[in-house]
């Protein structure tokens, strides 16, 4: 099986499906990841900026990713560009790893860049001919999918849950690589708050760690 994470900014990937990207390798599925931005000068120094693909690239290692894809768009400026240009850019990986399975950002974020890579990738993985996706899930991140505002067309609602009680340490691993990406807790982005999330995902459904998912689109064929 083929699995596609697609993240908008580089860290979503651990913090939104870290356990279930290890368990997919760990189940010796062929695991890919799309990040679609990238910081920029001079609002980031250079070496912030080659610092940060360091640590996207050691966290994909950590993980077990086998290829990670860089779109390298403008991070938190999605929003200036076309609508089609971003659409082209995830579904031109869509069609070059043609995967089984795709995970994406949730569409009800409180940050701009997640909501429009939800629109595009399910533009990228609409049903096709050239498509062989047979599920597609979104996943909740810290600081963006719990800060959005309370209206219930941009709640997350979870629907499918994944155990990683024997994969959490390595999704903490990965993440803890993110260093110009964590903060102190309480802050959400902190890996107290992760591991928390983690453990209370567990108790929706009586394991020690989980990861939660809302359920895009799934079919079942002949």
């Amino acid at each position: 099986m083929k699995v596609l994470i697609i993240a908008a900014h580089p860290d979503d990937e651990v913090m939104g499906a870290g356990g279930t990207i290890a368990k997919h390798v760990r189940q010796k599925d062929e695991t890919y990841l799309c990040i679609v931005t990238k910081a920029y000068a001079p609002d980031w120094s250079e070496e912030v900026i080659k610092e940060k693909r360091k640590e996207a690239i050691k966290a994909s290692q950590i993980l077990g990713i086998k290829k990670t894809y860089f779109c390298d768009l403008p991070t938190v400026m999605l929003d200036t560009l076309p609508q089609k240009e971003l659409n082209k850019r995830i579904s031109d990986v869509v069609i070059e790893i043609q995967p089984d399975v795709v995970y994406t950002t949730h569409k009800g974020d409180i940050n701009s860049d997640h909501r429009l890579v939800f629109e595009a990738t399910m533009v990228a993985v609409r049903p096709a001919s050239e498509n062989s996706i047979s599920r597609v899930l979104s996943y909740e991140l810290l600081s963006a999918t719990d800060w959005a505002p309370p209206f219930p067309d941009r709640a997350f609602v979870p629907n499918v849950y994944v155990d990683i009680s024997k994969t959490l340490e390595t999704k903490i691993k990965a993440m803890s690589v993110y260093k110009t990406e964590l903060r102190n807790y309480p802050h959400p982005r902190s890996i107290e708050a992760i591991t928390i999330l983690a453990k209370r995902r567990g108790m929706d459904i009586h394991v020690e760690a989980a990861e939660a998912f809302m359920l895009m689109r799934e079919i079942v064929k002949d």
